[in-house]
């Protein structure tokens, strides 16, 4: 089963930020793709305040068995305290998308 993992930087030049972090991800095999969305808006509550701040998301596709070791390389790369990392288990999926995943991504210990 395959799970992305969608973390998010402050803008601007976050999307650029993202390049080399997702890049290392697709060459290591941890993702078989990452998908950067260069602006987006959010807002939240931070310190107990609301924050309003343009921000960037990739959206990472990989499978379930790499999500931990994505989490680690997040946090020890992003510039952020708390970085939002979700993964998401896939109920469903093209069967060619879902075996295509498989093979661009190889088992946790074979790096």
């Amino acid at each position: 089963c395959t799970s992305p993992s969608t973390p998010t930087a402050p803008t601007p030049g976050a999307g650029d930020r993202f390049e080399p972090f997702t890049r290392h991800l697709v060459d290591a095999q941890l993702a078989a793709c990452g998908n950067i969305i260069p602006t987006i808006r959010s807002i939240y509550r931070w310190q107990g305040q609301v924050e309003d701040e343009p921000e960037a998301y990739v959206l990472l596709h990989t499978q379930a068995q790499h999500v931990a070791a994505t989490i680690d390389r997040v946090n020890a790369e992003h510039p952020y305290d708390t970085v939002q990392i979700l993964a998401t288990e896939i109920a469903d999926a093209d069967p060619a998308y879902r075996q295509w995943i498989i093979d661009e991504t190889i088992p946790p210990g074979h790096h």
